[in-house]
């Protein structure tokens, strides 16, 4: 995937992720979101990379929330699946099984507050500011922020940011960020990026293993997984022609996203549910000409919300004209 909006480099075994749209202070809107999804992927599954340090491009702002312009456009099924997409790429960050540090450089509202809350530590300049302003819209925080904020703040600090849309400075958002050194050595956001480069550089072999062991105390979900696939056909010859009959099934914790059957050289698929267990029948006609003993392929295919794609492939024998 070519990036519009993000920035991406692999340097000494780190992936830097700079969200670049700073004349929008670096706002979520549904391409930033794909394109982390990509990124998210990328840092997980490329061996080259052993983690990775977010931030936001320009002095302002890490990520000030979703682009208002989308939301001033949705309706309440459009919310809702924006919203399950972004838990899903957030979760898919989570769990990458890699070190993620957000560098925050400036504003960390909204979205912005629950993406560095996804990732696994977080570095924040002096002047960065958090908060769950969403109520002020009339919407809750859609992206986890109800669910990560209370485990990192504990509940009442949390009620008290999510109900009230406060938002604060980094000198009273523990253990959102790390804490100072000390007086005297100011946390300049320029300089942020580096300091969460130096943090990481140290954890690029054992990262991974003490990640793992961390989520296992924790009892943490496992990491994300392609969807498990079931196919049952009503019979297991056909005549040519005929028609073929049967049926499907996707199961993922994280949602499906689509899913595609195909048969000889027909396809039919279905998206944009993002439900946890899809099933559905199907019904094939079978062309003329296939000869006897020949094998038809059946495969069904079904990506998650979070991009994992899985493949099941099985075979129907030809008995006859």
């Amino acid at each position: 995937m070519k990036y519009e909006t993000l920035l991406f480099e692999v340097r000494d075994g780190m992936a830097f992720v700079t969200i670049n749209r700073p004349d929008k202070l670096n706002a979520l809107n549904d391409q930033v979101v794909d394109e982390l999804g990509h990124a998210a992927a990328r840092i997980a599954t490329e061996e080259a990379i052993k983690g990775a340090i977010l931030t936001g491009a320009g002095p302002k702002a890490f990520v000030a929330g979703a682009d208002i312009a989308d939301l001033a456009k949705q309706g309440p099924f459009d919310g809702k699946t924006r919203a399950l997409r972004g838990q899903a790429v957030l979760r898919r960050l989570e769990t990458c099984g890699k070190p993620v540090i957000a560098a925050i450089n400036g504003f960390a509202l909204g979205g912005g507050c629950e993406l560095a809350m996804a990732c696994h530590l977080r570095i924040a300049a002096d002047t960065a500011k958090f908060g769950q302003p969403e109520v002020k819209l009339g919407i809750a925080p859609g992206y986890g922020g109800t669910q990560r904020l209370p485990r990192l703040v504990g509940k009442g600090v949390a009620l008290q940011l999510i109900l009230s849309g406060e938002m604060r400075p980094a000198a009273r958002s523990q253990p959102l960020r790390s804490p100072r050194r000390h007086q005297g050595h100011e946390r300049r956001a320029d300089r942020i990026p580096g300091k969460a480069a130096g943090k990481v550089r140290g954890s690029l072999i054992a990262g991974s293993l003490a990640l793992a062991a961390v989520a296992a105390c924790l009892g943490d979900r496992p990491r994300p997984a392609p969807p498990v696939l079931d196919i049952t056909l009503d019979k297991d010859t056909v005549r040519s022609p005929d028609t073929l009959t049967g049926s499907v099934r996707a199961d993922d914790r994280d949602g499906i996203d689509s899913v595609w059957v195909t048969v000889d050289t027909l396809r039919l698929g279905d998206e944009g549910f993002f439900q946890q267990t899809y099933q559905s029948r199907f019904r094939f006609p079978i062309r003329s000409g296939h000869a006897l003993g020949d094998r038809i392929l059946v495969r069904l295919q079904a990506r998650d919300v979070v991009g994992f794609l899985g493949v099941l492939d099985t075979t129907v024998i030809v008995r006859g004209p």
